[in-house]
C-alpha cells in the first residue's frame, strides 16, 4: 500500500474470466498480493467515473482476483476494459478472514450468490492444504444455473472436499440440488459442532437464517464468522456511509463474529 492511503496505484488487467453475462473476474497485478487476506477489499478507481469497493476473490503471487458484478456507474464502464488495460486500485482494507483460526479444525462455509467471491480465497487455500484441516464442507447457493460462479473451481474442489451446490429454481441434478442453502445445513456431517468453525457470506437475510440453522445443529454463535460487505464506500471509515450504530463496516470489518453482526441494525 502507498504511504498515503487515499492514493491509488496502477494495476494491469492480466486476465478476464467471464462467469456470467454480468459477473466477471478481473485478475490484476499487485506486487504484495500474498500479504492480502481473503475478504479484504480494494477500491477500484476509473478516472472520470469514480471508484468502487470490491472484495478480493483470489490471491496468487503478484496477482489478485476481483469478481465484479455489472451493476452501477463504475462497474458498467469497467466491463468495457480489456486484458492489458490499466486500472487504479488502493488497499487492502478491512480485516479479512484469518486462515490461522480455521487450521486444525472442522470448517463449514455457507455462501450465497456473489457471497461466494469473498470466501473463495479460503476454500482455495484449504483445497491446496487439506492436511491443515480436520474436514471442510461447503454449501453454495445460486439463483439459477445461469448465475453460477467459479464452475471450474467447484469442479476442482469437489475432488478434495465435501461440496453441496444448490439452485433456487430449476430441476435437481446430480451436480445441483434445489432450494435455499439453509435446507442443506441439517445434513452437515460434523463430528463436534461445539469445536468447529463456520463462515457465512451472502445477503443479510441468508446470513441470518443460515446462522440460525447452524446454531440449531450445535454451532456456538462465537464460532461463526460473517462477511458483512454492505454499504461500504470510502474504505477508510471517513465518509460514514457504512456506519451502523457505532460500527464502521469498512474499518471494523468486513469480517465479523456473528455475535457482533446480529447486533448491527440499520
Amino acid at each position: 500500500m502507498p504511504n498515503n492511503d487515499y492514493i491509488p496505484i496502477r494495476s494491469e488487467i492480466r486476465e478476464i474470466i467471464r462467469h456470467t453475462a454480468h459477473e466477471w473476474t478481473f485478475r490484476m497485478t499487485w506486487a504484495d498480493a500474498l500479504s492480502v487476506k481473503p475478504s479484504q477489499f480494494f477500491e477500484i478507481s476509473l478516472p472520470k467515473y469514480g471508484e468502487s469497493p470490491i472484495s478480493v476473490s483470489g490471491i496468487a503471487p503478484g496477482l489478485l482476483d476481483f469478481t465484479i458484478r455489472k451493476i452501477g456507474h463504475v462497474t458498467n464502464e469497467l466491463f468495457n476494459y480489456k486484458e492489458g488495460d490499466t486500472l487504479y486500485i488502493r488497499g487492502p482494507y478491512g480485516n479479512g478472514f484469518d486462515l490461522e483460526r480455521y487450521k486444525g479444525k472442522e470448517l463449514v462455509i455457507v455462501a450465497g450468490g456473489t457471497g461466494v467471491s469473498p470466501v473463495r480465497g479460503v476454500i482455495e487455500y484449504f483445497a491446496d492444504h487439506m492436511d491443515e484441516t480436520c474436514g471442510i464442507q461447503v454449501i453454495a447457493g445460486f439463483r439459477d444455473a445461469n448465475e453460477i460462479l467459479f464452475r471450474t473451481d467447484f469442479a476442482k474442489w469437489r475432488q478434495v472436499m465435501d461440496i453441496t451446490m444448490t439452485l433456487d429454481t430449476g430441476e435437481p441434478t446430480e451436480e445441483y440440488g434445489i432450494g435455499l442453502v439453509t435446507k442443506y445445513i441439517p445434513d452437515l456431517k460434523i463430528h463436534d459442532p461445539a469445536t468447529a468453525e463456520a463462515i457465512i457470506a451472502g445477503p443479510p437475510a441468508m446470513i441470518k437464517f443460515a446462522a440460525k440453522a447452524l446454531a440449531e445443529t450445535g454451532f456456538p454463535e462465537e464460532h461463526m464468522w460473517v462477511d458483512e460487505s454492505r454499504r461500504m464506500c470510502c474504505g477508510l471509515g471517513k465518509c460514514g456511509h457504512c456506519r451502523v450504530n457505532d460500527t464502521y463496516i469498512c474499518a471494523d470489518g468486513p469480517v465479523f463474529n456473528y455475535t457482533t453482526v446480529k447486533q448491527l441494525s440499520d
